[in-house]
């Protein structure tokens, strides 16, 4: 009898040679692989609250508020126990990833010269290429942010900037139009839609808490940022060595980045059995998001939000952002100064030149997003945005004035400025699934940026003039100040929301 209940007791501690405890559902140490350490139910004794059961309460790992989840890796990585919290770590490796996927953006418009004047392609079909490039670049975003949940942001993201590499490498064989649809269209644009806004509202979101919206904003900087370093190496290397070179640098500087994806990105902060950055003992992890079919999932996530009037405002304001940005400025701000009487060199350079700005005010907008209510900063971003399209028309001329200096200072500060307390709406209204709605509505953001491209350039070949778009891209805005200060915002921001719908 004696033997029986020894064996009984042995077996229902898990220490036997029956079924191991990882195997029964019970979570092994994120940190060390043992089992959590947690004592057997104990009879109650007066005066003293009865031990709680096994598999219910906390343990000395169970870092997160509860027990640890199950994960893969069975020991926190030697460069995630620094002084530095790994958060940190993972939002530079963040950056120069987006740095790395933004080599590309500005390339076409260096490399199309001298592929017209090797093949005689017109510039028209190729910008057929770019075009394609764009839509997919908003379109591919929604279903990244699925898939980055589903296999994992370290494999999506590099897999992106692998796809960037074939695109711009394979581009040295293109003898054929279509060569670039398929390098320039089809592989780059996936790539850096897999990438963009949604990598970086993911890794704010899961791994900060304290300073999200400052990282926001210096992530998004990095894919502006990212064109202005890389621009005048492409456009040296085109003009010295040949466009082929430029091509390769390209795709060595995407390739570049991904062994330190490998090493360093890690998913959740519960891998390297750490809290997010600035989260206090009460923070409980996120349930992971299901497993199932990305592509329905995304689906399924628009089909939600679509019914909340928050998801339209936010898209439409971010649709005109996109139309008053890429669509107008971006594309037809050159031409515009041209038809002025402005060099083409001078015009370029003020174009570049709201890029640096762009930086600072991206950072500084992600900066004020953690202290103030983001639909102001969004109103005020579009106002403004709106004051200097009206005033266009009348400070385009044949030469720089002051006032010319001032509207690139105050569109560049501007530009991207929006993306921060954009982001910040979208997790803070649909809770988990945020990054995959945000996804949506960067998709809009660049449908609208092509539909402005479109209007403004038919309205120049009508009237003879942009004046007319530059005074529509200002109501515009207007509409995009009054949908931003309209959405409804949650009472309480709080990171565990689950839903939705």
């Amino acid at each position: 009898m004696t033997v029986t209940l020894v064996a009984a007791r042995r077996m229902r501690k898990g220490l036997s040679g029956g079924v191991p405890d990882t195997e029964r559902g019970r979570p092994a140490c994120m940190t060390c692989g043992t089992m959590p350490h947690m004592q057997e139910p104990q009879e109650a004794v007066p005066g003293r609250a009865a031990a709680p059961a096994v598999g219910t309460a906390p343990t000395e790992h169970s870092v997160l508020g509860r027990e640890a989840p199950r994960r893969r890796g069975r020991h926190t990585a030697a460069w995630a126990r620094g002084p530095v919290h790994p958060g940190w770590v993972i939002a530079l490796v963040g950056l120069l990833a987006l740095m790395a996927s933004a080599g590309f953006r500005s390339a076409p418009g260096v490399l199309m010269i001298p592929l017209e004047a090797q093949y005689g392609w017109p510039l028209s079909v190729m910008s057929t290429a770019v075009s394609t490039n764009l839509v997919l670049f908003g379109l591919t975003a929604p279903f990244a942010a699925a898939l980055m949940d589903r296999l994992g942001v370290r494999t999506v993201v590099s897999g992106a900037l692998v796809l960037i590499a074939l695109g711009s490498g394979l581009t040295v064989f293109a003898t054929h139009v279509w060569h670039l649809l398929l390098t320039w269209g089809v592989l780059i644009g996936l790539g850096t839609g897999s990438m963009a806004q949604v990598f970086a509202a993911t890794i704010a979101n899961r791994w900060f808490v304290k300073h999200r919206g400052l990282v926001l904003g210096v992530l998004s900087a990095g894919m502006a940022s990212g064109q202005l370093v890389t621009l005048p190496v492409i456009a040296a290397l085109a003009e010295r060595v040949g466009w082929r070179t430029a091509s390769l640098a390209i795709a060595g500087l995407a390739l570049a980045v991904v062994p330190l994806l490998l090493v360093f990105m890690r998913d959740r902060p519960s891998d390297l059995g750490v809290r997010p950055v600035g989260a206090g003992p009460e923070w409980v992890e996120p349930a992971e998001a299901p497993r199932g079919n990305a592509f329905a999932r995304t689906l399924g996530v628009l089909a939600a939000a679509a019914r909340r009037p928050a998801f339209w405002a936010l898209a439409g304001a971010f649709a005109i952002c996109g139309a008053t940005t890429n669509g107008l400025i971006g594309v037809h701000f050159v031409p515009s100064a041209h038809d002025h009487g402005m060099a083409t060199t001078t015009a370029a350079s003020l174009l570049a030149a709201v890029g640096i700005f762009d930086v600072v005010g991206t950072i500084l907008s992600g900066w004020l997003t953690d202290r103030f209510d983001p639909r102001l900063l969004l109103g005020v971003y579009y106002f403004f945005r709106g004051v200097g399209l009206a005033c266009l028309p009348v400070l385009l001329s044949d030469r720089v004035h002051v006032s010319m200096v001032i509207f690139v200072v105050v569109y560049g500060l501007d530009w991207v400025a929006t993306v921060p307390p954009t982001v910040t709406l979208c997790r803070e209204i649909f809770g988990e699934s945020g990054t995959i709605v945000f996804g949506w509505v960067f998709a809009s953001h660049q449908m609208g940026a092509a539909l402005a491209a479109s209007a403004a350039g038919l309205v120049r070949d009508t009237v003879g003039t942009y004046t007319y778009a530059w005074i529509g891209g200002a109501v515009l805005c207007v509409l995009a100040t009054v949908l931003s200060v309209a959405v409804r915002r949650p009472p309480i921001d709080r990171p565990g929301r689950s839903a939705a719908a």
